[in-house]
């Protein structure tokens, strides 16, 4: 039985606000976590679902929210009461995306939905609170402060929502999740999302679950650490992931953090590609790199999941007819949209999931045309790029964007190519005298020669064509550092099990924030992990000075996350991480 089913179905216990949400999408077919969250045998329970990235989870626990709270009494739209629902996410852009989903998936409910991250300034946070929120969106860091600080309440939610749980354990946030849960009623409905079912996830099932389904989309359905399978005949398919498409020619870059846009210029800038698509996560970053990109030349629109219908369409037409040579989106764009042929995918920011990735890419290479996907991806990112693509099986080799010299040396090729071509070979009418070519050159003729006369022409025409930007140098890891993994792709190397600390094996480093700054090992963790681009795994002992902060960081991983750490954060400008010779590993006060 094939695993791809209508939504549509009868059989799928889906609201009809939800199911014309989908066909206004173009959505068609059903992943095979959907068919399982959505069939009558998981209809209200508690769920532990371990499932691939990109597996289409968050339409999976969105329809599942949808269920649950039109179960539940509705209250008056005025009033601002606490949260009906929780989602909670690693991560701000994850935030962001999750948000931008469910706003067109609930369209048609008319539920507030908002989001809660670090970031953003708190009173924003406390204004949305005070108007009401039916479904609250947020990181762990974010959602605590909100409810240390009594604005959030916990004690209406009818249903939470656990997604990338495996990634908010590996960041630190155990004891964050552990609040929230504990806030919410004993009563509420919990759907747990995790890539993996280790033993700490496993753990937090038993204690916040109340006789959860376990799905996973590679084999049936059962009661979560049950020996028994349950009835339920919802449809299932292949776990694996599809290897990338044939026709899709994968390059990836490494790159200073603060050179993104630098990298982004000069990819296209290089390519001299006809039509090309550059995704960005949120839409405050569509925004910025649409006016980046015109301030610099480009024939570029826009386009993001809160902009007007008529504008999204203008954008679109203006691609479509040429008038645009680069869109920028979100990944509104990635599926859905009838789009001409585009030569270039630019993942100006890091997907987040294997099936953004594959949505976003597959916008190129499409009816047997060729086509180029680049990923972009700043030191702290690369490990994180690295496991995405393994996942995607796309072997990784990194090597640094289009240089300045490069691409002037590529304008200089294309200019001389198109100078030298025939006109008439290529459909072209040859050079009429009607112009007065002829009369000029030979008034030009008698005053310099041809020779001179041509460097001139040239000089002038390659000042007129636009330059690179000028990148950072970024070292590339060596080809050794990462090893195949089934299906051709690539894999990081093994990590070591987790250590409370590596005095032996660890590489001592130290952050500028102390307990002057009110520095605490719980919000410490995310942000070493975030800077330098490691999970808490890799972590160890994180000693809290007056001044200052040590922490121990894994022998094998302390190379790439000082690379990473001396990048900086714009997040965190003032935040300062260097390495500690051993001797002087005590917090200075």
């Amino acid at each position: 039985m094939s695993h791809l089913l209508a939504f549509a179905d009868p059989a799928l216990t889906l609201p009809d606000s939800l199911r014309r949400a989908l066909a206004a999408r173009g959505y068609e077919t059903v992943m095979p976590v959907q068919a399982a969250i959505l069939a009558e045998a998981a209809r209200g329970r508690d769920l532990l679902v371990s499932s691939p990235t990109g597996s289409g989870k968050t339409i999976a626990f969105g329809a599942a929210m949808a269920e649950t709270l039109l179960a539940t009494p509705a209250r008056a739209a005025d009033k601002a009461a606490p949260p009906r629902a929780l989602v909670v996410v690693p991560t701000r852009e994850l935030a962001i995306q999750v948000r931008e989903e469910l706003a067109w998936l609930l369209a048609h409910t008319g539920w507030r939905l908002t989001s809660f991250t670090g970031g953003t300034a708190v009173s924003g946070d406390l204004r949305a609170l005070r108007r009401g929120v039916d479904i609250a969106i947020g990181t762990p860091g974010r959602l605590c402060d909100l409810l240390r600080r009594e604005a959030l309440a916990l004690g209406g939610l009818a249903v939470v929502v656990l997604d990338e749980a495996d990634e908010m354990l590996d960041l630190g946030f155990r004891e964050d999740l552990e609040t929230l849960l504990g806030a919410a009623p004993a009563t509420r409905r919990t759907l747990l999302f995790s890539a993996t079912l280790p033993a700490p996830i496993r753990a937090l099932a038993r204690r916040f679950q109340r006789d959860a389904l376990a799905i996973d989309p590679r084999r049936a359905p059962r009661a979560a650490d049950g020996p028994g399978e349950s009835p339920a005949r919802a449809a299932f398919g292949g776990g694996a992931v599809a290897p990338a498409h044939e026709d899709i020619t994968f390059v990836t870059h490494l790159i200073a953090g603060d050179d993104r846009l630098a990298a982004v210029v000069n990819v296209l800038r290089a390519s001299g590609a006809g039509r090309a698509i550059v995704f960005c996560t949120t839409r405050d970053s569509v925004g910025a790199l649409h006016r980046e990109l015109t301030g610099r030349g480009f024939a570029a629109t826009a386009i993001s999941g809160e902009r007007a219908q008529a504008e999204r369409d203008r954008a679109l037409d203006q691609l479509r007819q040429g008038e645009a040579r680069v869109l920028v989106a979100t990944n509104v764009a990635a599926r859905g949209l009838h789009l001409p042929d585009v030569d270039l995918i630019v993942h100006a920011d890091l997907p987040l999931n294997v099936e953004s990735l594959t949505h976003r890419s597959g916008r190129t290479g499409r009816a047997g045309r060729k086509g180029t996907a680049v990923v972009l991806a700043s030191l702290a990112e690369r490990r994180k790029a690295e496991r995405l693509l393994a996942a995607a099986r796309i072997p990784v080799a990194w090597t640094p964007p289009p240089s300045a010299p490069a691409i002037a040396a590529a304008a200089r090729a294309r200019l001389g190519d198109e100078l030298a071509a025939d006109p008439a070979a290529a459909g072209g009418a040859t050079v009429a005298d009607d112009h007065g070519v002829d009369d000029l050159l030979a008034q030009l003729a008698d005053r310099l020669p041809i020779a001179a006369l041509a460097r001139r022409l040239l000089a002038r025409e390659l000042a007129r064509l636009p330059a690179g930007e000028k990148l950072l140098p970024v070292p590339l890891p060596a080809a050794a550092g990462a090893r195949k993994a089934p299906g051709g792709g690539h894999q990081p190397p093994a990590r070591r099990p987790p250590h409370s600390d590596f005095t032996r094996e660890g590489v001592l480093f130290r952050v500028n924030i102390g307990a002057q700054n009110q520095a605490d090992p719980r919000w410490l963790l995310p942000l070493i992990c975030r800077r330098g681009g490691v999970t808490r795994r890799e972590v160890g002992a994180i000693r809290v000075g007056p001044r200052e902060t040590l922490f121990e960081i894994a022998g094998e991983a302390a190379g790439d996350f000082a690379l990473a750490a001396s990048q900086g954060d714009p997040r965190a400008p003032h935040v300062r991480v260097e390495r500690v010779e051993r001797g002087g590993g005590r917090p200075r006060g």
